[in-house]
């Protein structure tokens, strides 16, 4: 498989180069995340799981703490 090439990071990341975020790229039939400071490291999926995982933070189910 081919690494892509068009690697974007959040906007929240503040600017510059910096190496404390997680990038996105896509390519035809894959979305690719990686974090910034181990850009070796690719987790390779589709659109629909990240889709319920964004979903899922927007609803609160993911990031609070459950005690």
């Amino acid at each position: 498989m081919s690494t892509p090439d068009n690697w974007q990071k959040s906007s929240y990341s503040g600017p510059g180069d910096g190496d404390s975020c997680v990038e996105l790229a896509s390519t035809p039939a894959a979305l690719h995340l990686r974090e910034s400071d181990a850009p070796e490291a690719v987790l390779t999926t589709t659109a629909t799981p990240v889709g319920h995982l964004l979903q899922a933070i927007r609803n609160g189910a993911v990031g609070e703490s459950r005690t």
